[in-house]
């Protein structure tokens, strides 16, 4: 009895992270669609989601605080809640980043040009790997987390690619602070990215006892 009664909140468990991993995505995939478009209602809109991911946190934590009083957890399970509390931190913190990332859009008003190209391909493959992150602690898949952590080196390729060519825009007379903000805005991009290799390590953690 007591089993059955842990399995069903495990799965909420699950339930409420993959939750919060679409908070995530939605609000990264705005903050950068607001950066593309030039769209200043959609970066505040995006701002707006990061005390949504912040209320995600707490029920989650208050969800693992009860697991761990309520069901006397074997050492198996204890790691599963353990990771999970280590990953909204992460996705927390991804939130955050994609809030400052809106943020940048709204108060330097940066509109769309060659160097950020680079950037809407950063959002897609961080989006990427943090649905991807989140899938393989659900249906703990040790292959799809150790893919998750190697596609971070696309989005470090990305990042200097964007590093690159502001660099050059600059030396041919482009902006200072138009390349500086761009600059901060792929920086939070490859800290997301970091932030879902994290994740997928607390998958591998969570599956075999070990983040490698």
């Amino acid at each position: 009895m007591m089993r059955s009664k842990f399995d069903e909140q495990l799965a909420e468990l699950n339930e409420e992270l993959i939750r919060m991993g679409a908070l995530c995505e939605n609000v990264i995939a705005m903050s950068a669609k607001a950066l593309l478009d030039g769209d200043m209602e959609l970066a505040n809109k995006a701002a707006e989601y990061d005390s949504e991911i912040d209320q995600k946190e707490r029920d989650i934590e208050t969800l693992c605080m009860k697991l761990i009083l309520q069901q006397q957890p074997v050492a198996r399970d204890l790691r599963t809640i353990s990771a999970a509390l280590k990953m909204i931190t992460d996705m927390e913190r991804i939130g955050d980043q994609s809030a400052d990332i809106a943020e940048i859009v709204t108060m330097a008003h940066i509109t769309a040009s060659d160097e950020t190209l680079h950037i809407g391909e950063m959002a897609r493959a961080v989006i990427k790997m943090v649905t991807e992150s989140i899938d393989a602690f659900v249906k703990r898949d040790v292959v799809l987390a150790h893919s998750v952590i190697a596609y971070d080196d696309v989005v470090d390729g990305l990042f200097d690619a964007v590093k690159r060519a502001l660099t050059e825009r600059f030396q041919a007379g482009g902006e200072m602070e138009y390349a500086l903000d761009l600059l901060m805005i792929a920086k939070y991009f490859e800290r997301i990215g970091d932030h879902a290799t994290n994740i997928a390590e607390w998958v591998l953690y969570s599956v075999t006892g070990n983040k490698e």
